[in-house]
């Protein structure tokens, strides 16, 4: 069983040591865009230089996964992207957050949000986060691999299913807002400390390839053009011209 947490706030090199010096083994933060709780790549290195593992979740807004089917191939797209700036390797997890009270009516919408991301992140393992009957229902139907579940609307359960727990919200540590979680193994954590982090031409254009799935299914202009940014960083990152 490995000590975690997870926290809005960007870490800096002093609170990610002082974490580290208190026995935590990973930190999970978001893989998201243009937010100020988006993980960066220099906070990949400032958490991977300090010896912690990042958990990867991606969370727009807690009830996104409503959307559905066209939702989860909009955010797996905006995931994949994002992943290969931050330098996540393949085989790496990235889980998707069902962050509200999930009820039986809504589970079909859930697990089709969740499959659909899975299908958009080719190369990396799918989780969702969620409650005890979130976990269950999409790990039942097959719609990912991974499970991080939250005690929060849990009734008290806990599922077997899951790699990593969530047990306590909203307290300070070392200074900054904090959950606390427990994993047991196979979260598919990654940091990229001693890594060759550098981007081919042929895995950028394969990524900017699936990534077409969110520009055609974005609705509205500063979407298509936040998945047009992303992916002339991934050009950028393999030494391609911009377009």
């Amino acid at each position: 069983m490995a000590k975690g947490f997870d926290c809005a706030t960007p870490l800096t090199a002093n609170t990610a040591a002082a974490f580290e010096r208190d026995g935590y083994v990973f930190v999970a933060r978001y893989l998201v865009p243009s937010s100020w709780k988006a993980l960066t790549r220099q906070e990949v290195d400032t958490i991977s230089n300090a010896g912690l593992q990042i958990v990867s979740v991606y969370e727009t807004t807690a009830d996104r996964a409503l959307g559905a089917r066209a939702a989860g191939l909009y955010d797996g797209a905006s995931a994949l992207a994002l992943a290969g700036q931050m330098g996540q390797p393949p085989g790496s997890t990235i889980y998707f957050a069902v962050d509200f009270d999930a009820s039986s009516a809504q589970m079909s919408s859930v697990i089709s949000y969740i499959r659909a991301a899975s299908e958009a992140t080719p190369g990396y393992n799918t989780g969702v986060y969620g409650s005890y009957s979130v976990v269950e229902a999409v790990m039942a139907a097959g719609a990912c691999s991974r499970a991080w579940q939250t005690y929060a609307w849990s009734g008290g359960k806990k599922s077997a299913r899951a790699n990593i727990y969530q047990y306590q919200n909203d307290i300070t540590v070392n200074g900054i807002a904090v959950d606390l979680n427990e994993s047991y193994g196979q979260e598919g954590w990654w940091n990229t400390a001693g890594a060759n982090v550098s981007l081919s031409v042929s895995d950028a254009n394969k990524l900017i390839e699936f990534m077409k799935a969110g520009y055609f299914a974005a609705n509205d202009e500063a979407g298509k053009e936040e998945f047009h940014r992303l992916a002339n960083e991934l050009r950028k990152a393999s030494g391609q011209p911009e377009e």
